[in-house]
């Protein structure tokens, strides 16, 4: 009832008065006055007229289903938004409901306390500062190929950043930079046995609003946000939308005839290490080379100081620029 209450408001750019929502919904005052008090309490600002009735004034930056519906332009994938204010790891939730749950259910947290990236690292996540969210995917292939979803994640928000005015590049496989500072990281986790995929859940975190004084000091040599780069606030509600569109527009391709061909141009295309020489690190050892390409297989073709032209495979590869982080 709550959230048709809301959506009643966000349809009128007047005031709706409490016997017409009683009517249309069949509920008493009380009910409506609990709804629209609740709906309060997460921060929408409703003005209350005697006999004239509810006005929607403003709503909060929260990134709940009925907040970023109206950027959704996709088939399944966000149709269903479990929300959290603060939650361990979105990834975390998205494994726990996974077998329950219907491909491109989506988990998003305002805030993670325990959020992670690759190979076991960290991920600042303050509270409404940032896109932190869980992709739940149930694609029917090899596990071997579940490593290009990565390159799904990063085109998608590289095309979506560049639809809002925002220039960025992708250090393959599963980060997003601006300025060859890091402001998005893309971690890939499947369920499988033998060849089948039971289910893949892709993690996206994006640095929105922080300010350079919440980026912390031990990685502002290679992390930033999209406020301090872009020098302008984010609308947070319309890049998830987007995003969670565009991983949809290149993925169905991918899922249902493995086409992958879009998705490799927009990397190739928006690659920060094409053409560079890089560190290829492997645990702690390293291997220096200069970055060719990105073959069909997502793989990224490297040519080595001894003159061995490798494909490299993402996994628990890392690349490194050189002379620092990219």
């Amino acid at each position: 009832m709550r959230n048709k209450i809301l959506e009643l408001l966000k349809e009128s750019e007047d005031f709706v008065s409490g016997e017409s929502i009683s009517k249309k919904f069949g509920v008493t005052r009380a009910a409506i006055w609990k709804a629209i008090n609740s709906l309060k309490d997460d921060g929408y600002e409703i003005e209350s007229i005697p006999r004239k009735g509810y006005k929607l004034v403003s709503s909060p930056d929260i990134l709940t289903y009925e907040e970023i519906k109206e950027y959704l332009d996709t088939r399944f994938i966000g149709n269903k938004i479990y929300y959290y204010d603060s939650i361990d790891s979105t990834n975390k939730m998205a494994k726990d409901i996974a077998f329950e749950e219907k491909e491109g259910v989506i988990v998003v947290a305002e805030e993670q306390t325990k959020g992670r990236g690759r190979l076991g690292r960290t991920w600042e996540s303050p509270k409404k500062k940032g896109i932190y969210f869980s992709v739940i995917l149930k694609p029917q292939m090899t596990p071997m190929k579940v490593a290009k979803l990565t390159l799904i994640g990063a085109a998608a928000v590289c095309l979506s950043l560049k639809e809002m005015g925002i220039e960025s590049k992708i250090k393959w496989p599963n980060d997003i930079v601006i300025n060859g500072k890091k402001v998005c990281g893309i971690l890939t986790e499947m369920n499988s046995e033998l060849n089948m995929i039971n289910y893949v859940i892709i993690g996206i975190g994006v640095n929105v609003n922080l300010e350079e004084s919440e980026i912390p000091e031990d990685i502002k040599h290679k992390a930033t946000s999209l406020k301090i780069e872009a020098k302008n606030r984010i609308d947070r509600k319309k890049l998830l939308g987007t995003i969670l569109s565009k991983f949809e527009e290149l993925y169905i391709p991918f899922r249902d005839e493995e086409n992958i061909s879009r998705t490799i141009e927009i990397c190739r295309n928006s690659s920060a290490v094409i053409g560079k020489e890089i560190k290829v690190m492997n645990g702690s050892t390293y291997k220096l080379g200069r970055a060719l390409d990105i073959n069909e297989a997502g793989e990224l073709i490297v040519e080595f100081e001894d003159g061995n032209i490798e494909n490299v495979f993402s996994g628990e590869i890392s690349i490194r620029g050189v002379e620092g982080y990219i």
